[in-house]
Formats: C-alpha cells, structure tokens, sequence
C-alpha cells in the first residue's frame, strides 16, 4: 500500500514540514510530487512527535504548500553502483551528468555507509605511488590511510589534485587501481578543468568523477562525498580494486554542514559551526582504511583549503585529530613559483615508517627521508641566522646548508605539473642533493647506506644553483 500526505504546513528555504505523519524514520528518503507532476527527492532531518521536517535536494522554488503530495520510501537514501561507474561523470548525489545515460547497478547501497570494525580492520601497508618527490619520498602516502592536504585560497590545490589523479597507481602486481574524485562547492571552471584534465590525460577510463558545483543546492553537498565513498567502498571490497579518494574541497562541505545546522536552529559552537562536526568528519574519514580478508583498500586524500592560512581554524584542526599526518602547502613557496608549493617541515604521514623500506619500496627510503628532514630543518636555522649578521659572515658549514636548501628547494620539491617522476628517480635525486653537504653530517645514515649510495660529485651532474 502506497501511503501519500498531501499538502505541508511550512516552507523555509530548503526545508519543509509536515504534520500528522507517522511511522517515518530520521534520514528516510522522501518524494514529492508538485502540481505540474514533477517529482523531487528529500530526506527527512527532524522528527517532532507527529511533525516531519524534510530537507529538499532540489530546494524548494516553485513548491505549493497546499498542492504537494509527498512519499516515505520507508529507506534511506541510496546510490547505484556498478563497475560501470569507472569512466563517468555524477552530480554530488549520484546521478550521471556526463550524457551517456543512466547507469545499470548490480545494486544499491545506502550512501551513509558504517565505520570498519576496528577488529576486522587491516593495519596499512605499502605505499601508493603518485609521481610528487615531495610526497613519495618524504611524506608517503600509505594504502588504507587519509592523509589530507592543507592548503590556502588562490594556492595550487587543484593542480596537484589533479597531477595525482593523473599519475597515482600501485606496484605492477598489487591489483587494479581505481580513482574516485569527488568535488564540492567548485565552480564552473575547476568543474571544467578537472574533467577536460582527466580526459585529455586518459586517465579518465580509471575514475569515477562526483561533481557538486557551487550553484548546486547545499544538501547535495553534504550527499557528495558519502555517494563518492560509498562508491569507493564497493570497488574495494566488492571487486577488489586498491581505490584512491580525492575529495576537494572539504572547507565547502563543511560550510554546508554549518549552513545546514543554522537552518535547523542548532545551537553554534566554533566559528559557527555546530558542536558535532568532529563526529560527522570523522564519520567520513573513517571510512578509508583495509578489511582482513579483502583484497582491496579505500585511502582518502581530503583536501582543504584554510580560511586566512589559519591552521588552528576548526576545519583543518579538527581534520589533524582525525587523520593520519597532512600534506601543507606554504604561500610562501606558491609565490615565490614553486610547484607544488608543499611545505615539508610542517608535512608529515604518520603511517609512513610502515609502509616503506626493504620489501615495500627501498631499503634506503627510510633513512634517506629522514636525513634529508633532519638537514632541511638545519637550513632553517641557518637562514634565520643569516637574517641577523648577513650571510657573508656564516660559517662555511652554514653557508654549505644554505647551498643545500635552495637545491633542495629548486630540484627536490620544485616539479613540473606533467612531471611524473618513479620512486627510483626521487629517493637517487635526494641522494644527489646530500652531496653538497659533507658526508660528516649525514648522522641519520648507517655508514654500509653511504658506502653504497654516496657519491662525491653527484650533485654537480645536476646543475648549480
């Protein structure tokens, strides 16, 4: 039997209420059918004794208060899913965008997903691979871990968004690699340049692409990157795919969140937010990680751009005490032309010892990263020291660390957005950069390392700074 209510006894923005309901449950989905017989879909926010309130994804322009009939589908919103999703283009709750028709599902799953079982859960080994010696060898990004980007208004974000996308992948033998990218609040224009950039690339045919434009209602916000994970959750566990998550821009989504909660007349907490973004990030987050027994891997690279630079902001902070480490992109850099703009000091991927080193990259990863951390740090102190008396009067070991820290800088971290360098090319790049410093120095490094991949002279094959 098909229950229908008709007519609704408010409308406020994207939400509207209805009385005398019964039997409906919070976050059911809901349809409603206009006078002109067109349909719309919300769910349901807030239960009040016999009262409903529904938030439209489609707002609620043009809506009758006495004509409308509405539908409880008696189950919560869901999403289609199928291989068929790799090479397509969605709207922020899942519906394709890209002309090449509906989608045919071996079956549907609740966006809303639910966290691993911590005991079913698998700790993150190996690496995967995106080409960026600023992350690759310094910062490594793990399977099954979230390791977001920090970054800044105006900074090259969406670049190297992209430049991931374009170049990520896992070793040859360790299974399929899949991509879902899901973009929230984004203009017309990142819209286009991130879809023009897959496809002129090719790498779209390995992606599954979620747009929610700024223009789109802020409900599909909140839906997009649910639809995007519940996406990447079947390709993993499902199919057995190692599937990287991209998600930008988590600042829109979390302003939707607020946007979301003053309609609601919640009480605000920091910045205006509501007390329980901590919960719902990590309601997303969470949901990256690998399954004992499953073949596949959801990693997560949120992305997130800082309102003010402020790190201490509620959005990237409450990100820091979810994750696993941050990627920070410097303003600094990005003005002074270094792309990618990544600071590598204040950077760091907590579950990176794990997956590198002998059997999962190269025996030499770990403790060239850290020397190469440790040096970079000193150069630091030597440009604040340099700042005071001139760096004319530096010790010649100062000036040493000096020299490093702009070849450091100019060849390490500097990279060109086609650049796709291998793991190969960075770790021996850092070694040649270590040469300018004297093998004394190099305390991070066992001495059988240095024998075998110190080599006086290297760096000057690269060319002086």
């Amino acid at each position: 039997m098909r229950l229908e209510y008709t007519g609704l006894s408010d409308l406020n923005g994207s939400l509207v209420a209805l009385e005398g309901v019964s039997g409906v449950s919070y976050d059911e989905l809901a349809e409603l059918v206009m006078e002109d017989g067109s349909r719309r879909y919300g769910r349901v926010i807030l239960i009040e004794g016999d009262k409903a309130v529904l938030q439209v994804f489609e707002g609620t322009r043009g809506i009758s208060l006495e004509n409308t009939s509405t539908h409880f589908t008696g189950k919560p919103m869901d999403i289609a899913l199928s291989k068929e999703m790799l090479g397509r283009v969605f709207d922020g709750a899942g519906r394709p965008i890209d002309g090449l028709g509906e989608l045919y599902p071996d079956e549907r799953r609740n966006i809303n997903g639910s966290a691993i079982n911590p005991v079913s859960r698998q700790y993150p080994r190996s690496c995967i691979y995106t080409g960026v010696s600023a992350i690759d060898g310094a910062s490594t990004l793990i399977r099954g871990q979230k390791l977001p980007i920090f970054s800044g208004a105006g900074m090259a974000h969406n670049e190297l968004a992209a430049q991931m996308v374009r170049q990520a992948h896992v070793a040859g033998d360790d299974g399929e690699f899949a991509i879902v990218f899901a973009a929230m609040g984004v203009k017309n224009d990142v819209a286009e340049f991130f879809r023009r950039n897959f496809e002129e690339s090719g790498a779209l045919p390995r992606v599954a692409m979620f747009l929610n434009l700024a223009s789109d209602p802020i409900i599909e916000r909140i839906l997009t990157p649910r639809c995007a994970l519940t996406a990447a959750e079947y390709l993993a566990f499902t199919h057995g795919y190692h599937v990287l998550v991209v998600m930008t821009d988590m600042t829109s989504y979390c302003e939707a969140v607020r946007e979301f909660s003053s309609s609601k007349g919640e009480i605000p907490s920091r910045k205006g937010f509501p007390a329980y973004l901590y919960s719902d990030l990590a309601s997303l987050y969470e949901r990256a990680g690998m399954i004992v027994g499953k073949k596949g891997s959801v990693t997560q690279v949120p992305i997130l751009t800082m309102p003010n630079d402020d790190i201490t902001h509620p959005i990237p902070d409450l990100t820091g005490y979810i994750t696993e480490g941050q990627i920070v992109l410097d303003r600094n850099m990005d003005q002074s032309g270094v792309y990618p703009p990544i600071n590598i000091l204040s950077s760091l991927s907590r579950l990176m010892k794990d997956g590198i080193g002998e059997g999962f990259t190269r025996a030499d990863h770990p403790s060239l990263s850290n020397q190469l951390f440790a040096s970079y740090s000193k150069v630091q102190d030597a440009r604040s020291l340099a700042s005071v008396i001139g760096e004319d009067e530096l010790s010649a070991l100062d000036k040493q660390y000096l020299r490093f820290g702009r070849a450091f800088e100019q060849f390490f971290v500097r990279q060109g957005q086609q650049e796709d360098r291998t793991l190969e090319q960075t770790l021996e790049l850092g070694w040649a950069l270590l040469t300018i410093l004297p093998r004394g120095e190099l305390d991070r490094i066992s001495d059988k390392e240095l024998d075998e991949h110190y080599k006086e002279g290297a760096f000057e094959a690269l060319g002086e700074i």
